[in-house]
């Protein structure tokens, strides 16, 4: 569910992602690290697209601590613009719980895969 929420969220609008993440949330995305909520939506929001759509191919989850972390690993392909050519990415995700017990995206771990 997650996953889906995050993609679509994604592909549909960016600022929508923030309620995700936290001040102590990071973004690596291709290798360019960002920490906090507003500066992982401001990195995402100045990727340079008009359209996007992820295409999910695979996704494993499995316990990631004993608070009832997730660690949440997606490969699949993008399409952007008009471009009719996909490219693969993987992505990784570790949710962790708040205080209030929702759960939010701690590290974020974005990777286009090439060749």
């Amino acid at each position: 569910q997650f996953v889906e929420f995050y993609y679509t969220t994604f592909d549909t609008k960016i600022p929508d992602l923030a309620s995700l993440y936290r001040e102590q949330s990071m973004l690596t995305f291709e290798s360019n690290a960002v920490v906090g909520a507003s500066g992982i939506v401001e990195k995402l929001i100045s990727l340079p697209f008009e359209k996007i759509k992820h295409q999910v191919q695979t996704l494993d989850a499995q316990p990631s601590n004993e608070q009832g972390g997730i660690m949440v690993m997606v490969t699949g392909a993008l399409l952007v613009d008009e471009e009719q050519r996909p490219m693969n990415y993987t992505q990784a995700f570790n949710l962790r719980r708040d205080d209030s017990g929702s759960y939010f995206v701690f590290n974020d771990i974005f990777k286009l895969i090439y060749g």
